[in-house]
């Protein structure tokens, strides 16, 4: 009797993998991991030290290209929002290439002290390991294979994208896969984000971030009591918007991050501001929760008159749409899934699904294949001053990457 579709399919992934890990070539790859760790700590610890705030990711842009024309990439270059990009061209220039990516940006602010150094096996400093494992997990792997000197089928195209944290609103790959030159050519996509190796990013957790701003004329606390006072209807919303039901499945989350406004504690504030985050797997569940915030604005700003009764101006409302990222799903039959389910059976990895906002929500959003995965290693204390990384364990998650990217790019014998 014949064996279901899927499965079949899954058996010759298998068998796949199986043999580039018996080749001579992909295990001098592997190998090249364990033999220069050392480096990449170095190289890690390097890289964090380039201040890459959101927008303002060039310097360290620019160390990556650096490290690309090293490593004799072709086309290599920063494009017009920012991202670093270099190809290692595959033997069929017909065939798709396969995208790895990892975001050059932190969540920290210009002038933060990253206080980025070594203290025993640990790397610590902000951003040291969101995204300095990813970084250079994408120069390890160019790194390996040069030294190796692997082949492959299809073309490989090496990303250090802008734009992932925070209100960069993922930026840089909106621009490689809706405007730039290369949309057309890519294929898989494979984004390294941060450490790990016990999950797989196959579901894109959508978001919609606003800002809210409520104006009134402001005043005197004591001549002008009486006139709107935009932090109260501003507080009014936010109790309003806190009884939106949330349900647990499809789960959604909505959280007030930032609150402010006022000049002093004697002044009537002329505005308030809150900014909201707004996540979900379910788009109409986050649609629902934006109707149910733009409600709560609405309501609290009508109990106030117009006009204030000075004659002067009342309150006034914005809601302002300050990041969206979509939701979406990797086709559960999809090759890139079989793909990463058999490297981890191969290499005795547990890892399971997961579902996050990443790089690759952009990707798996337009109907490509995608996932986000670690780059081995561990870390902790993520988007805070005590962030740290230890390398114990980064050869499984190189090795992960190495044996996944090679399957999409067809290593020849």
């Amino acid at each position: 009797m014949a064996l279901p579709a899927s499965i079949s399919a899954s058996t010759a992934v298998q068998q796949e993998i199986a043999r580039l890990a018996s080749l001579r070539d992909v295990h001098a790859a592997m190998e090249w991991f364990r033999c220069h760790e050392p480096e990449l700590r170095d190289w890690q610890l390097q890289v964090a030290a380039i201040p890459a705030p959101p927008f303002g990711e060039g310097p360290r842009a620019e160390r990556l290209r650096s490290r690309f024309v090293e490593l004799e990439l072709q086309e290599v270059q920063v494009d017009a929002v920012g991202n670093v990009l270099g190809v290692r061209p595959g033997s069929d220039p017909e065939e798709k290439l396969v995208a790895v990516s990892a975001h050059i940006d932190t969540v920290f602010a210009a002038g933060t002290p990253l206080n980025v150094r070594r203290e025993g096996d640990r790397l610590y400093g902000a951003g040291i390991s969101d995204n300095g494992a990813g970084i250079v997990g994408l120069l390890a792997l160019a790194s390996a294979l040069a030294s190796a000197k692997v082949r492959h089928s299809a073309g490989l195209l090496f990303i250090g994208n802008v734009g992932e944290e925070g209100e960069g609103d993922l930026r840089g790959m909106r621009h490689i896969f809706c405007e730039s030159p290369w949309k057309d050519r890519i294929g898989p996509t494979v984004v390294l984000d941060g450490a790990a190796t016990d999950t797989v990013v196959t579901q894109a957790l959508g978001s919609r971030r606003f800002e809210v701003t409520i104006q009134g004329p402001g005043g005197h606390s004591w001549s002008d009591f009486g006139a709107p006072n935009p932090i109260v209807a501003l507080s009014r919303a936010i109790a309003r918007f806190s009884r939106t039901e949330l349900p647990v499945e499809p789960k959604i989350s909505a959280n007030v991050g930032v609150i402010s406004g006022g000049t002093s504690v004697n002044s009537i504030p002329e505005s308030a501001s809150m900014r909201v985050d707004i996540r979900s797997a379910s788009q109409q569940e986050m649609e629902r929760v934006e109707r149910a915030l733009r409600e709560a604005v609405a309501e609290a700003a009508s109990e106030y008159p117009k006009r204030a009764r000075n004659g002067g101006k009342g309150i006034s409302c914005e809601i302002q749409l300050i990041g969206c990222r979509p939701a979406a799903e990797l086709d559960p039959n999809a090759r890139i899934l079989q793909v990463i389910r058999a490297v981890d059976a191969h290499l005795g990895n547990r890892a399971r699904p997961h579902r996050a906002s990443t790089d690759a929500n952009i990707p798996l959003s337009l109907g490509r294949e995608a996932i986000s995965i670690g780059a081995g290693g561990s870390g902790g204390g993520a988007h805070t001053l005590q962030e740290w990384y230890d390398p114990a364990g980064r050869d499984l998650g190189l090795k992960r990457v190495l044996l996944a990217v090679l399957a999409l790019a067809c290593v020849q014998k």
